[in-house]
């Protein structure tokens, strides 16, 4: 088997095993959610504190969920590791750190002023 076959299957492999691991966690957290049930007057600060806490939990492993498909459906297509704007190779220290990257460090940090300047206006 060629190196950047076995690459590619190896990374696959780990995002596969992220995925499973992050829709484990929001499982989780969702029943951690339906179990809190409605807060008594007494602790009705607490309670919406901790479940809009839970929620916001759960709003950032979906938004990882959705990283991931996408960089499953790359590593599928021979395209992980390639940014996606410029087309240059990301860098492997990048992805070992955050696997779902489609974006390579400069990329991604013009992407984030954008939104940014966006959100700024």
């Amino acid at each position: 088997m060629n190196t950047a076959l076995t690459h590619t299957k190896a990374a696959l492999d780990k995002l596969e095993r992220e995925r499973t691991e992050t829709l484990e966690k929001v499982e989780n957290l969702r029943t951690d959610l339906r179990r809190m049930g409605e807060p008594t007057a007494d602790e009705a600060d607490i309670d919406a504190y901790e479940r809009e806490k839970t929620l916001a939990l759960v709003q950032g492993l979906e938004r990882k969920l959705q990283s991931l498909d996408r960089a499953i459906r790359l590593a599928q297509n021979g395209a992980y590791g390639i940014c996606e704007q410029c087309g240059e190779r990301i860098d492997p220290a990048r992805l070992e750190i955050l696997p779902q990257a489609t974006l390579c460090l400069r990329c991604q940090r013009q992407f984030e002023q954008r939104n940014r300047r966006i959100l700024a206006t």
